[in-house]
């Protein structure tokens, strides 16, 4: 077996720091919503940004390796599991900060739920998230993923992140503006590497409306959603669509929905959504993923992109 990427004496440094709060050989199919992944050798939760903050300077200052997960979308976790230290990020606070009419703004730790941010704002009739309602996963998450629904996306809407990076033999933090994190589709420098970066919080820009305009609009997206996407243990959407087209509409007209390996099946509703029909592995949907992959590039010359992320030991899974 290969050698675990922590060492010994990280081992050691890691439960003299986190004590109790450090656990090991955490399966990781509870912090999936597809409920997959293997064991974690090491694993901590973090519960407000002071703790996120607080372990993750200590990990980059120890030059131990980690991985950062919120809610368990987008991203599928290899059966073999993860060597390097995961850090759940669980920083849920949520704060509506109101200055005068014009200058409304939301700031979402980057643990809270991004899909439920739009209804904190409709009692008060604040208008601009609408578009998020239901998008699983964590405010950091969207962030990083510049997360996008029904012609919208983060990008349009954040004004400021904060983030937690190194700088030299340091580690400050800092705001980032929608520039500084060079947004694309469903990307960021932060997602790309270019950065090593953690989102701590981030703001957003709202405008005044009515509450029942902006319930209304968030009852028409949360139908139409419901109308499209499928329910059940799914990862979102699970690729990039290509240029001038939709990946959905190339899987269907592949003759691809329905299509199963093991437990993990290509929904019927939308062909951009893979689900665990109950007892589906992390290898289970991976060979679909390329099935699927192969089928359409040989049918149309496309070639999808992921648009979740692979995590974990895959060399072993």
């Amino acid at each position: 077996m290969d050698k675990p990427i922590i060492s010994e004496s990280q081992s050691n440094t890691l439960k003299s720091f986190f004590g109790s709060k450090l656990k090991m050989d955490e399966m990781m199919g509870r912090y999936s919503v597809m409920h997959v992944g293997g064991p974690a050798d090491y694993l901590i939760i973090t519960r407000d940004v002071r703790e996120l903050e607080e372990s993750v300077r200590f990990l980059w200052e120890k030059e131990i390796p980690f991985i950062l997960l919120g809610g368990g979308s987008n991203t599928l976790i290899s059966d073999a599991g993860i060597r390097e230290v995961v850090v759940i990020n669980k920083a849920k606070e949520v704060k509506l900060l109101e200055n005068d009419p014009d200058t409304l703004r939301l700031w979402a730790e980057s643990g809270a739920s991004f899909g439920k941010l739009s209804r904190r704002t409709a009692s008060k009739g604040w208008t601009g998230l609408e578009w998020s309602a239901g998008i699983p996963g964590t405010v950091g998450g969207a962030v990083v993923n510049n997360a996008g629904a029904f012609g919208s996306n983060v990008a349009e809407n954040l004004e400021v992140a904060e983030i937690l990076h190194p700088v030299g033999d340091k580690i400050q933090r800092s705001e980032w503006s929608v520039d500084q994190l060079v947004y694309d589709y469903r990307t960021s420098v932060i997602k790309t590497g270019g950065n090593p970066a953690v989102v701590l919080s981030a703001t957003f820009r709202l405008q005044q409306s009515t509450p029942a305009e902006v319930k209304g609009r968030i009852a028409s997206i949360s139908k139409k959603r419901q109308g499209s996407q499928p329910q059940g243990a799914s990862l979102g959407s699970m690729f990039k669509n290509p240029p001038g087209d939709y990946s959905g509409r190339l899987i269907e007209e592949a003759g691809l929905k329905g299509s199963r390996e093991g437990d993990a099946e290509v929904s019927l509703v939308h062909g951009n959504f893979f689900l665990n029909r109950g007892n589906a592995s992390a290898e289970d949907i991976a060979a679909l993923i390329e099935r699927v992959r192969e089928t359409v590039k040989g049918k149309f010359g496309v070639e999808l992109e992921l648009e979740i992320q692979l995590i974990g030991d895959w060399d072993q899974g």
